[in-house]
């Protein structure tokens, strides 16, 4: 697996790193810490290129040099940072490859490059939080982040738990080809003994049924309930295949922006699983794309947004 993990050296940032001891990852890790100063480099002898053709070479010399020199000061931070966020996930997680780098330019979207270029399968970022030197905000990126990333975003929030409290995590789901993609991932995790999976589907009264123009009962609500309750079945099936979890499941009736939300503060939950995007498997009646973005802002959890590899 490779974890892309935007750090900033602020407090949300180690909570983030810290939060990943709760996300069920394997030994088998590739990491890279990425730390970005929010500078942009002006060639360090820009002066020198247009001695020859300008006659206010000088006076444009004697500004852009200090900004040059500001902004490798911020460059070395930014690389001290990146080393710093490197020797903590390292501690952590012994068995895992973890590398450092520092680069410049806006935040998100050099964490966004970067994942292009190196196609992790999860980005991990803060979900708020400033530098020691107030420039690097990961509350304004990690929203970038969720929307533009084309893998996996963790949205991390650390919580202070006690060393032996089960791991609990919600997965919303809708019957939707993305939130099978959510079990998927969920399964596929290796979650330590006595974790708790709470299973959600949210039937919003105000849209259109599961069911839609199959159902030839004509009672609607019935067969809404139905679909979700089928739903639940079917995934908490797949769910108890995976050692050592308890699987709770819950049919909520409400908005499904609220409801998740409610649900996994009532229950104490460290983590939100939901689909990037998508609808039900006959209507488009709960659209998680929509959803996933509500949570993930505002949660008093993590949140991970799973997309398809």
């Amino acid at each position: 697996m490779k974890i892309l993990i935007g750090y900033d050296g602020s407090q949300c940032a180690d909570a983030a790193i810290g939060d990943l001891r709760r996300a069920g990852l394997p030994e088998d890790v590739e990491a890279q810490v990425v730390t970005v100063a929010e500078v942009w480099l002006p060639p360090p002898t820009a002066g020198e290129a247009i001695k020859s053709s300008s006659r206010d070479a000088g006076r444009i010399d004697s500004i852009i040099q200090p900004m040059y020199a500001k902004a490798r000061r911020a460059m070395q931070e930014a690389e001290h940072l990146a080393s710093q966020g490197r020797w903590r996930v390292s501690s952590l997680f012994p068995k895992w490859n973890v590398t450092g780098t520092a680069s410049y330019g806006s935040p998100a979207w050099e964490l966004i490059f970067t994942a292009d270029k190196w196609q992790p399968d999860l980005v991990v970022v803060g979900s708020h939080g400033q530098s020691a030197l107030g420039r690097f905000v990961l509350g304004s990126v990690s929203q970038v982040v969720l929307n533009e990333a084309q893998c996996s975003v963790r949205i991390a929030r650390g919580r202070i738990e006690e060393p032996d409290t089960p791991v609990r995590i919600v997965v919303g789901l809708d019957g939707s080809a993305a939130s099978e993609v959510v079990i998927t991932e969920v399964t596929n995790r290796m979650w330590p003994a006595n974790s708790q999976v709470k299973a959600i589907v949210v039937d919003d009264p105000s849209g259109v049924n599961f069911a839609g123009e199959d159902d030839a009962s004509g009672n609607e609500t019935e067969a809404d309930h139905a679909w979700a309750e089928k739903i639940l079945s079917k995934n908490a099936a797949v769910l108890r295949r995976v050692p050592g979890i308890e699987v709770i499941t819950e049919l909520i009736e409400g908005n499904p922006k609220n409801e998740l939300l409610r649900a996994a503060e009532e229950w104490n939950a460290d983590c939100i699983f939901v689909g990037s995007a998508g609808s039900s498997n006959t209507t488009d009646r709960f659209i998680l794309g929509s959803v996933s973005a509500a949570v993930s802002s505002r949660a008093h959890c993590s949140v991970e947004v799973v997309r398809k590899k």
